[in-house]
C-alpha cells in the first residue's frame, strides 16, 4: 500500500546537543534580574537560607514565578527549568523550593510584597529608559486620564481538604480571592486570598486590597496623576467608598466608579424619570449603543449622604434589551428591560462616557481568567499561609509577563494573552553554542516570531541591572 501521509519522513536520534526548548523563558528570568527581583526577594526571605543550601531563597521564588509565567501549575514544574541548566542555570529542586515557600509566614509575605513594589518602580523606570511611556486606559472611544485599578474577586476550586477552603456562595469548595489589577498595563498589583465562604461586600477586604494595590504604585504616579478604582456591585458599601472618598485627604487624586444594588429606592427613582432623561449609550469605540439608553437617578434619591454614603455621589443607570437567554429578575421582567446601576464621585462628564468607563470594568473577568492559567487557578498545599505565598508569586509571574510585553515586545505580541504569548516567545526551542568567550542562543531562522524574541532580547541588554549595595 502506498504511504500516503503528508508528514516529512524523519529518523529519530537521541544524540542532539545544546538543544533547548522554553528559551523564550530566559527573556522573563533576565528581566526578573534586570529589575533586581532576585536582590529584593532575597532580602525579605534575610536569614532563611540554609547553611548548607546552594540555592538563595530569593533566586528559588523567582525562578517559581518564572516557572508560573511560563505555564505551569504545580512546584513539580520547576523542572522545566532544572532540567536545562545551561539556560537557566542551577534551578532548586521541588524540596527546596517546598520549604523556602513553607518558610514564609505573614511577616515575610509582607516584605515580600514590599519587594514586589521596588522591582516595579525599576520597572516603571527602565520603561522611561527605552523610551516607552505608560500604557493608557480607553473607554467610550476616549482614553482616560491617570491610572485605573480594577478590583474584583473570584471563586477558585480546591478538589482537595485545604486549611481554610470553604464552600462556595455557587455550591463549590475551595477559596474567594480578591485580586487588583492595573487595567492600563494588565499587571496584578494585589490580591488576598480568602476562605470560600468569605463574603463578596466585605469593606474590609476590599480596603486592605486597595491599600496593597496603592502601595504597588510609584511614588510619582500614585502622587502625580489621577487614579480611577473600579469595581462592580461587590463593591458596593458604605463603609470602602467612604474610605476611598477619604483618600483625598491623604493628597491622593482618587475616584471610583463601582456597581449599584438595584434597590426598591432605586427602582422607584427610575419610575419617576422623565423620558427626556434618557439618553444614548455608546459602545467601548464610542458609537452610539443600539437599544441602550443612560440617565442620571441622583436628584431622584434622597438621603444619600444621610444614609451614610459619600458626599456628593452619584448614581447612573443604564437600561437596555438584554440579550437572548439572559436571566432577567422580576424587576427587569416588568418592560422586558434590563437595568444596572453604578455609583461614582467624579463630579462631570457626559453621562455616556462615564457609563461605558464603568462597563470597561469587564476587563477585569479576562485578566482573572488569564491570571488563573498562570498560577491562581490551583493552589498547590493544605497550608493557607503557603497558599497565601504561590498567590503573591503568581501575581509576579503576570507582572514579568506585563512588563515583557510593554518594555520590550511590539504590536499583536505586546498584546496578545498569555497562552499565545507562550507558544510564539516562551516556549521556542533553540541553539546552545559557545564560541570566542561567549554563549549563543541561536533561534530557529524560520520560526515567525524569531526576530521578534531576538529584538526583544538586545532590547533588555540597554536596561542597566541595579547596582548591589
Amino acid at each position: 500500500m502506498q504511504n500516503t501521509t503528508t508528514r516529512p519522513v524523519v529518523c529519530v536520534t537521541a544524540d542532539g546537543r545544546g538543544v533547548a526548548s522554553h528559551a523564550g523563558s530566559r527573556l522573563l528570568a533576565d528581566l526578573a534580574d534586570v529589575t533586581g527581583l532576585s536582590e529584593v526577594f532575597g532580602e525579605a526571605l534575610g536569614g532563611l537560607r540554609q547553611r548548607r543550601s546552594r540555592h538563595d531563597p530569593g533566586r528559588v521564588l523567582v525562578d517559581v514565578a518564572v516557572m508560573l509565567a511560563d505555564g505551569g501549575v504545580a512546584i513539580s514544574d520547576l523542572a522545566v527549568l532544572r532540567d536545562q541548566p545551561d539556560l537557566f542555570g542551577p534551578v532548586a529542586s521541588t524540596a527546596t523550593a517546598w520549604r523556602v515557600l513553607d518558610s514564609i509566614d505573614a511577616g515575610v509575605l509582607g516584605r515580600l510584597r514590599q519587594a514586589r513594589a521596588v522591582a516595579r518602580e525599576r520597572a516603571w523606570l527602565a520603561r522611561a529608559e527605552l523610551g516607552r511611556e505608560l500604557p493608557a486606559a480607553t473607554a467610550g472611544g476616549r482614553v482616560l486620564p491617570g491610572l485605573v485599578i480594577d478590583v474584583d474577586a473570584s471563586l477558585v476550586t480546591c478538589h482537595s481538604e485545604k486549611e481554610s477552603a470553604a464552600a462556595t456562595f455557587k455550591g463549590g469548595f475551595g477559596y474567594h480571592p480578591l485580586l487588583a489589577f492595573l487595567d492600563n498595563t494588565g499587571e496584578a498589583l494585589a490580591g488576598l486570598l480568602r476562605p470560600g465562604n468569605a463574603g463578596s461586600n466585605t469593606a474590609a477586604d476590599h480596603i486592605t486590597v486597595t491599600d496593597l494595590a496603592l502601595a504597588q504604585i510609584p511614588d510619582a504616579e500614585r502622587y502625580g496623576c489621577p487614579i480611577l478604582i473600579r469595581a462592580d456591585g461587590a463593591g458596593a458599601t458604605r463603609d470602602w467608598l467612604r474610605y476611598l472618598r477619604g483618600l483625598r485627604d491623604q493628597n491622593l487624586d482618587v475616584e471610583f466608579s463601582v456597581g449599584f444594588t438595584m434597590t426598591p429606592a432605586v427602582q422607584a427613582a427610575i419610575d419617576a424619570l422623565p423620558k427626556a432623561a434618557w439618553t444614548p449609550a455608546i459602545e467601548a469605540d464610542g458609537s452610539v449603543r443600539d437599544g441602550a439608553d443612560v440617565a442620571e437617578i441622583t436628584g431622584f434619591l434622597n438621603g444619600l449622604t444621610a444614609a451614610g454614603w459619600p458626599d456628593r455621589m452619584r448614581v447612573i443607570v443604564r437600561r437596555e434589551r438584554p440579550h437572548p437567554g439572559a436571566q432577567l429578575s422580576l424587576f427587569d421582567q416588568r418592560d422586558g428591560l434590563r437595568y444596572q446601576a453604578f455609583a461614582t464621585d467624579t463630579p462631570a462628564g457626559q453621562l455616556a462616557h462615564l457609563e461605558a468607563r464603568h462597563r470597561a470594568h469587564a476587563r477585569v473577568e479576562d485578566r482573572i481568567r488569564q491570571a488563573k492559567d498562570t498560577g491562581i487557578g490551583r493552589f498547590p498545599s493544605r497550608l493557607f499561609a503557603l497558599n497565601a505565598a504561590w498567590l503573591e508569586l503568581a501575581l509576579t509571574g503576570i507582572d514579568l509577563i506585563a512588563w515583557t510585553q510593554h518594555l520590550l515586545l511590539d504590536g499583536d505580541l505586546a498584546r496578545c494573552e498569555p497562552k499565545a504569548l507562550r507558544y510564539r516567545l516562551l516556549h521556542t526551542a533553540a541553539r546552545i553554542t559557545r564560541g570566542q568567550r561567549r554563549t549563543k542562543l541561536r533561534l530557529a531562522e524560520h520560526w515567525k516570531w524569531a526576530r521578534d524574541l531576538a529584538t526583544a532580547f538586545q532590547r533588555l541588554a540597554q536596561i542597566p541591572h541595579p547596582l548591589h549595595t
